[in-house]
């Protein structure tokens, strides 16, 4: 068993993309919430503690739905979602967007495959993802949060190239360890 957290920890190590500035560093206790999401265009209400009973937690934000860069993202993510699913995580999406504009970009660009929600100020907060260029929209920040509530994985970058990748990355890891 310590051999394989060793192993994990520096898997992890070796993908995480940290910002100087990023609250949420691993190891930390992930904020819990509540969230108003939607997955193929039906309305729900997401829980994370709920979600991390079944399996550890892929959490992104991003700035705002139907922009190029959080599209390409989602495409990303549905395509990615499947192999999510094999490992137990579930993945999910939030912005500052309505969940009107939600449940359209739920079925449009995310596919029907994953959840995306209306993050609350204190759920930005709380992640420390509030988009410092433009008042009211997130950064695009994707965590891992293990079954412990622990973030075990951070990327923090504008570009939408590597929350994929390295989210799924760190799950295989996380998996692994196991």
């Amino acid at each position: 068993m310590k051999r394989g957290l060793l192993a994990f920890s520096a898997a992890i190590a070796a993908i995480a993309v940290v910002p100087a500035s990023a609250a949420l560093p691993i190891g930390a206790k992930a904020p819990v919430f509540n969230a108003q999401a939607t997955l193929a265009g039906k309305p729900f209400n997401f829980a994370l503690q709920n979600a991390l009973k079944k399996g550890p937690v892929v959490l992104y934000f991003f700035p705002a739905a139907f922009t190029p860069g959080c599209t390409i993202e989602a495409h990303e993510f549905a395509e990615a979602t499947p192999e999510f699913n094999k490992m137990g995580a579930t993945v999910i999406g939030l912005s500052a967007d309505s969940i009107e504009k939600l449940n359209k970009f739920s079925v449009e660009e995310c596919r029907n495959k994953f959840a995306v929600g209306s993050a609350t100020p204190a759920i930005v907060t709380g992640y420390d993802v509030p988009l410092k260029m433009k008042a009211g929209l997130t950064d695009r920040t994707s965590y891992v949060i293990g079954q412990n509530g622990r973030i075990v994985f951070v990327h923090s970058a504008m570009s939408p190239a590597g929350h994929v990748t390295g989210t799924l990355a760190a799950v295989k890891a996380l998996k692994q360890a196991n």
